[in-house]
């Protein structure tokens, strides 16, 4: 009787946690984002225009749309559409516990590794989907959720508490999508999508089985010093993503791999030698590849003569996005409107979702609402992402990111450099594809470590 007093007690404080990390975190979500009618907006390389005749600003939420003329609603919508469709992560709580800890949520510390699976989940949707695709449900997620968030949090609160008392399973607040997918009349290209926009989503599971879940996330961070609660910078989110991709075992993952640049320099031969290494099937053929380039955007504080290179790249569809934030918080960074940054922010609590079930509900995967956030406000410390379906593409991005470097740089020296050869032509030490027995090289490791102290605190 006394270990079930216990356990209930756990239960109680366990709900009270998830309680404030929900009231904590929810308030990010609730204020609406205005946009400019008069100037364009990019996300991920796709430009969309909301001008008008009228001057004033717009909101993204669907709420004024009588206001406006049908063409420019149309435009609003497709934009709400394709950021919709950008696959979300958050803070979770109540998921499997991690191993050699007893946390059962991020909330708190996990923001930057929820970025970056941010940035990877696209590069694996434009290598699946293509960048044209769209969630065919996007603009079915109601659009007063980006105004009821706390309201959801209190009456979520509410009926986990009743449930925990009266020892019921919380219940699910769940919205009828799953209903609507049934009734949907599926074409076959649909359907294929589908199954892809599922499998994507399922790779980044809260669990231990998951390729690119937390769990196998913070196993290699491991490798670098890094355990579960600590605070990970986005150079370090970089290689731990690149670990997890080498690793992966499932066959339709075998097609794509991650190259991350060193002391902010891309040696072209070393990312062709990944894009033609064998592939497990026994066959040569070439790989997709995922550029991922830490950087730093001047010394304590952002230099602003940045802001038109950071726009160049995200104007380019071949971008992933760019795992940055602001001192304290990492967002994710995917477009942008005059002077202001277009993220996704991964600092709201949702429950765990058990991504291994048929038909698990896709709607806490998909951000109702894109947020905005003063370029001079970013953290100089980010990582930037490409990705490249071919050996020729990687060539063409490397030549138009140079031109883009160079006209950008008022500086003598670009942010980063594309050169030719290999790093171990430049005299530094190159890490194997594939090492046997430790994850990380003697010299990962060294610069992991001068990453990490180098890095803000991300909470």
């Amino acid at each position: 009787m006394e270990a079930t007093g216990t356990d209930e007690v756990e239960k109680i404080k366990s709900k009270f946690m998830s309680a404030w990390h929900n009231m904590k975190y929810s308030w990010v979500l609730k204020t609406k984002t205005y946009f400019s009618r008069n100037s364009p907006v990019f996300l991920l390389g796709k430009c969309y225009h909301f001008k008008t005749d009228e001057s004033g600003e717009l909101s993204t939420d669907g709420s004024n749309f009588d206001k406006i003329n049908t063409e420019i609603s149309g435009n609003v919508e497709e934009f709400r559409k394709d950021f919709i469709s950008r696959i979300w992560l958050t803070y979770r709580e109540e998921f499997p516990q991690i191993k050699g800890s007893a946390l059962t949520t991020d909330c708190g510390w996990g923001c930057t590794l929820r970025t970056g699976q941010m940035l990877l989940a696209q590069g694996l949707m434009l290598h699946f989907l293509g960048r044209a695709w769209v969630w065919p449900d996007a603009l079915d997620i109601d659009s007063s959720d980006a105004e009821s968030w706390t309201a959801h949090t209190v009456k979520k609160l509410t009926a986990s508490f009743e449930a925990s008392l009266t020892a019921e399973r919380e219940p699910k607040i769940l919205s009828n999508h799953h209903r609507r997918t049934l009734k949907r009349n599926w074409d076959e290209s649909e359907r294929r999508n589908e199954v892809y926009h599922r499998k994507i989503i399922s790779w980044f599971g809260d669990s231990p089985l998951a390729a690119f879940g937390l769990h196998q996330l913070i196993e290699y961070g491991k490798k670098s010093g890094k355990i579960a609660g600590d605070w990970y910078g986005p150079a370090v989110v970089a290689h731990i993503l690149r670990k997890a991709v080498e690793e992966a075992r499932d066959p339709e993952l075998q097609g794509v791999t991650v190259y991350v640049a060193q002391d902010c320099t891309v040696y072209s031969s070393d990312v062709i030698d990944r894009q033609c290494s064998f592939m497990d099937s026994g066959k040569a053929d070439t790989k997709a590849v995922i550029i991922l380039v830490p950087v730093r955007l001047g010394g304590e504080r952002t230099n602003m003569d940045y802001l038109e290179f950071v726009k160049g790249i995200l104007s380019l569809e071949y971008c992933v996005g760019i795992i940055g934030g602001k001192p304290k918080q990492s967002y994710y960074f995917a477009g942008f409107q005059d002077d202001s940054l277009i993220y996704m922010d991964p600092h709201y609590c949702q429950s765990f979702v058990d991504v291994s079930i048929k038909d698990f509900p896709l709607e806490s995967f998909h951000c109702p609402s894109p947020k905005k956030m003063s370029f001079k406000k970013m953290d100089p410390s980010c990582t930037i992402g490409f990705y490249c379906r071919t050996v020729q593409d990687f060539e063409k991005a490397s030549e138009e990111i140079t031109k883009m470097l160079k006209s950008s740089s008022k500086e003598k020296y670009p942010l980063f450099t594309f050169v030719k050869g290999h790093s171990r032509d430049y005299d530094f030490a190159s890490s194997p594809l594939h090492e046997e027995n430790d994850l990380f090289s003697e010299d990962e490791k060294k610069r992991l470590k001068r990453f990490s102290t180098e890095e803000f605190v991300l909470l």
